[in-house]
């Protein structure tokens, strides 16, 4: 599908879905202008020379953000010259209408309420081209460009070995549509993506040179204006001209659940192409001559979720981890991936966030990783403001924040909610939020003094429920049980998990009387560590806090 549809469809509505940037008028220009000239350059470099500069999906998301500002200040969308082939444009016999975009099942319910005759297709991921056949030989075939006029790719396609070359009978003299697309075999969407096969494509028919992968191309035909009435009749005819994949992937539809399972099927089953979503389309079609662009309202699609998206950065916020290392974190304009809303992304050190240059109002592509967890892919585009917040002054390090204090808030929450952990002392319940409730209701000193809460304490904290309560109370005392070695790691002794299984001491004096040679008989222990983990044990806060678990009667501190 060519990138000129995307402007055209998604102006109509973006300024009504967008969150506004709070802009001045002067600055909204020159946003939009600065974007504006680089989605020209880009498309220069994709139509007319065949390369590829950004994904297929960050120029759609991009194109779409650029047109909700447009539609925020009031600004007339530019003419998408840059679009338009340089040299030798040629009109297309019937306008290419372009599909339109349903957001969501209900959306693809409500288009489907009243109409008859319906098929469902693939949505093949390729480029839009017309055959042209005059006396049943191929004639020329056109690129889509802007829908009334595009290239001519004909001594191009005519290397493409599975395209016909001739057909006879209807098809004789007969103008057709469809998906010029990198063939595939077994290409699973769900697994394999859609590896930007648009413009593999786009670049093959592009380059000057003949290369001889033009044989990896083929054809989807998925309109034959002014073709006999009946879809039936028009699948035959076009199966027995060598356009057989059209029939194959064609079916008659009348519910909605018809629609979501063939989406589902096509999404995780093997097929020849890579697809975007599926097509609906009614079997009855108006005369060719009434096709214009962005106006086919007899079909429509129904994308398949993205597996990233393009998010506005709206704040930078610096955390302070367990061990005193400085995150950075995107807070962003919410966007949804696979279900799950996005707010914020983590970015990592404050290295990496200079090294990539992130600020408010920064473009930035966003996936899942595993679990779920948002990932930072990549900066697509930075605004013209480069004002950034100063980050904390790097004063933490893995022995600070052990006792509360003001300037040790966020690091001596991260403890706790670390040493809850199901890989720690695994206190069910409570998290992080919970944590900050406790710390705001009581005198918290050090990090276990959770442990010297009483029921009725625990009881009266606001925003805990009596029941709540007495939950919490009940897994602090198994929380007390737990072995010596997981309090350990709730000190987070800097102990490699091969040794700490290795370890045979059962008390904190057993680990004081240890000299570096003793650490360094544990696997995973060198020179090193062992002098690192010397000065963890003797350290004056461990210390302390190992007086403080005596007090309180935990097992191996006693």
């Amino acid at each position: 599908m060519s990138r000129w549809l995307i402007i055209v469809a998604l102006f109509l509505t973006a300024h009504v879905q967008a969150t506004c940037p709070v802009w001045s008028p002067e600055r909204a220009e020159r946003e939009i202008a600065q974007l504006q000239g680089q989605l020209a350059k880009w498309n220069e470099a994709y139509w007319h020379k065949g390369a590829s500069e950004v994904s297929d999906g960050v120029y759609d998301q991009l194109s779409a953000r650029l047109a909700g500002w447009q539609g925020c200040f009031g600004s007339v969308a530019a003419e998408n010259t840059s679009l338009l082939p340089l040299q030798g444009a040629v009109s297309h016999p019937v306008a290419h209408t372009g599909v339109r975009k349903l957001a969501d099942a209900q959306a693809v319910g409500q288009w489907m309420q009243g109409k008859k005759d319906l098929w469902i297709q693939p949505k093949v991921d390729g480029v839009a081209v017309t055959l042209v056949y005059k006396q049943g030989h191929l004639q020329r075939v056109i690129s889509r460009g802007d829908g009334l006029q595009g290239e001519d790719w004909t001594q191009k396609a005519r290397r493409i070995p599975s395209l016909p070359q001739k057909v006879d009978g209807a098809l004789a003299n007969s103008v057709l549509q469809g998906e010029i697309f990198l063939r595939a075999k077994g290409h699973v969407q769900q697994k394999m993506g859609g590896m930007n096969a648009r413009s593999q494509v786009a670049g093959l028919l592009m380059q000057q040179d003949e290369s001889p992968s033009l044989s990896q191309l083929s054809v989807f035909i998925w309109a034959w204006p002014d073709g006999p009435a009946a879809m039936r009749e028009r699948l035959v005819l076009l199966s027995a001209s060598g356009f057989d994949l059209v029939a194959r992937y064609s079916y008659p539809i009348s519910q909605f659940k018809e629609v979501a399972d063939w989406r589902e099927r096509w999404f995780t089953s093997p097929l020849p192409f890579a697809t975007d979503g599926v097509v609906i389309r009614a079997g009855k079609e108006p005369n060719g001559e009434r096709w214009r662009p962005a106006q086919g309202t007899w079909l429509a699609a129904w994308k398949y979720r993205p597996v990233s998206q393009v998010a506005e950065v709206r704040g930078i916020r610096f955390t302070i981890g367990r061990t005193g290392k400085i995150a950075v974190v995107a807070e962003l304009e919410p966007i949804t991936l696979d279900d799950k809303q996005v707010q914020r992304v983590s970015i990592g050190s404050v290295q990496r966030w200079q090294k990539l240059d992130i600020t408010i109002g920064d473009q930035l592509l966003v996936s899942l990783a595993g679990q779920g967890i948002p990932r930072l892919d990549n900066v697509v585009w930075r605004g013209m403001d480069r004002t950034k917040p100063t980050p904390p002054i790097p004063r933490y390090h893995p022995l600070s924040c052990f006792y509360r204090s003001p300037d040790c808030q966020e690091q001596f929450l991260a403890r706790l909610s670390w040493l809850g952990g199901s890989q720690v002392l695994d206190i069910e319940g409570i998290g992080e939020a919970g944590w900050r409730t406790l710390m705001m209701a009581h005198p918290f000193t050090h990090i276990f003094s959770w442990l010297e809460l009483t029921p009725k304490q625990l009881e009266e904290t606001p925003g805990i429920t009596v029941t709540r309560a007495q939950l919490l109370w009940h897994r602090f005392n198994i929380a007390r049980q737990q072995p010596f070695s997981l309090w350990l790691k709730a000190l987070g002794l800097p102990l490699p998990s091969a040794a700490m299984k290795a370890i045979n001491d059962r008390s904190w004096a057993q680990l004081e009387a240890r000299d570096e040679l003793h650490w360094r008989n544990l696997p995973g222990v060198g020179p090193e560590k062992a002098r690192n983990l010397m000065a963890f044990i003797h350290h004056p806060t461990m210390v302390k806090l190992a007086g403080q678990l005596q007090i309180l009667g935990i097992s191996g501190f006693r």
